[in-house]
């Protein structure tokens, strides 16, 4: 079974999320996680420094880390601040 965990940092970022935002997250994370394998909708990242994986949901990014059947999320922002330091 795959878990979807979120980091204490991630928690923070989805609570400044407007609430239609969040919604449009939750959907499509549920359409990722329906699939045998969610990370065929993912890309890998170049810089590790900031996670393993993103997925792209619409302007939103969602930064994780893949760590066995568990989805780590280590940040969630729009794409413009997502992946500055």
């Amino acid at each position: 079974m795959k878990e979807l965990l979120f980091s204490e940092r991630a928690r923070k970022d989805w609570s400044r999320l407007d609430s239609s935002i969040q919604r449009q997250i939750r959907r499509k994370l549920a359409y990722f996680f329906q699939s045998e394998n969610p990370l065929q909708h993912a890309e890998k990242l170049q810089d590790a420094s900031l996670g393993e994986y993103r997925f792209r949901i619409g302007d939103y990014r969602i930064i994780f880390d893949a760590r066995g059947n568990d989805f780590v999320v280590l940040r969630v922002g729009h794409r413009r601040d997502i992946y500055k330091k």
